[in-house]
């Protein structure tokens, strides 16, 4: 009897893991989910989409996006660190997401690093100041004088707290010596909506993304950039540092687009997922398009993407901390 046992016993974990290796080799056999864990129109929705749109028959299945926003990216960010470890569900992380909400939230239900997989980079983007095409702000210089003359009386929005957009704003108070007042919103649309309309908002640090259109169309007037250097896409636009505006001559931020998966994810999986998106991302007609959204298109191993999240837990977050910044 004991013999037979242990025979029966061999045998469920031999067809178990013939089993698993059968559903690896077949992966993938139905859609994968691809979290955004902002709302649509966003600097994540809009990459996401545009990658996935060509991986998807790449692996021979179809992506279904799934927005997921709120509290800054957390909500949506949870709910993938639950999910099975299958390659089923991946989503779209940020440095909102993955590094920005660890300092700013003091319960946060999952931990950017032990619950996730990396599996690639894709892209990253800087911001954007913007007003309203009507604004009394001509300049950045005009948005520091008020700050600093009028301290709160300026508002600007953003997707979310702990977001680019938020912390773009909260650097530059630091630097400047203003004092703004800042608006969260669920999404960039709904930010840039409440931008648009006058009704909440005066001013954004916009990732480019979804604030160019309402740029060229003259709806949003753009003082600065936040990128190291000026913008084929905005020639005649300024970066806040080279203004020489004192306490922002080292201003820039950036932010940045990766994909992840839930921590433990089969290496064969991990594999084909990496394979397929870093073709898709490298791909000249990707490369353009990421180009059109002033995105640059940034490809990269696993290790390379776990790299950066290293980095930024050794310098941004601590940095945040010693600020003070905090979730509203």
């Amino acid at each position: 009897m004991q013999r037979r046992t242990i025979l029966t016993a061999a045998v469920t974990a031999l067809a178990a893991a013939s089993g698993m290796a059968n559903a690896q080799d077949t992966w993938p056999s139905k859609p994968i989910t691809y979290v955004v864990p902002f709302g649509p129109g966003g600097t994540t929705d809009v990459l996401g989409r545009l990658v996935t749109s060509k991986a998807g028959p790449a692996l021979g299945t179809t992506f279904v996006i799934e927005n997921k926003p709120g509290t800054g990216g957390s909500m949506g960010t949870e709910f993938t660190s639950r999910a099975a470890p299958d390659g089923y569900t991946i989503q779209g992380g940020t440095i909102s997401s993955h590094a920005i909400n660890v300092s700013l939230y003091t319960r946060l239900p999952y931990d950017p690093v032990k619950n996730f997989q990396p599996i690639t980079m894709i892209g990253s983007m800087p911001n954007v100041l913007v007003v309203r095409a009507d604004s009394p702000f001509k300049s950045v210089q005009d948005v520091v004088a008020a700050a600093k003359s009028k301290p709160g009386s300026i508002n600007y929005a953003s997707s979310g707290n702990g977001t680019s957009q938020h912390l773009s704003g909260v650097f530059f108070e630091q630097k400047s010596g203003g004092k703004l007042v800042h608006v969260p919103y669920k999404s960039s649309a709904e930010s840039l909506n409440a931008l648009l309309s006058g009704q909440g908002a005066d001013m954004i640090f916009e990732n480019l993304a979804p604030a160019l259109p309402h740029i060229k169309a003259g709806k949003l007037r753009a003082l600065a950039v936040t990128a190291d250097k000026r913008l084929a896409e905005l020639p005649d636009v300024p970066t806040v540092k080279e203004l020489g505006i004192k306490g922002l001559e080292d201003f820039t931020y950036a932010t940045y687009t990766g994909l992840f998966g839930p921590a433990k994810m089969p290496p064969d999986v991990l594999r084909k997922l990496n394979d397929a998106m870093v073709k898709v991302v490298s791909d000249p007609a990707r490369v353009k398009k990421f180009a059109d959204l002033s995105a640059d298109a940034r490809p990269s191993t696993p290790e390379a993407l776990a790299a950066v999240l290293d980095r930024e837990d050794k310098v941004i977050v601590p940095l945040i901390r010693k600020l003070g910044i905090k979730a509203e």
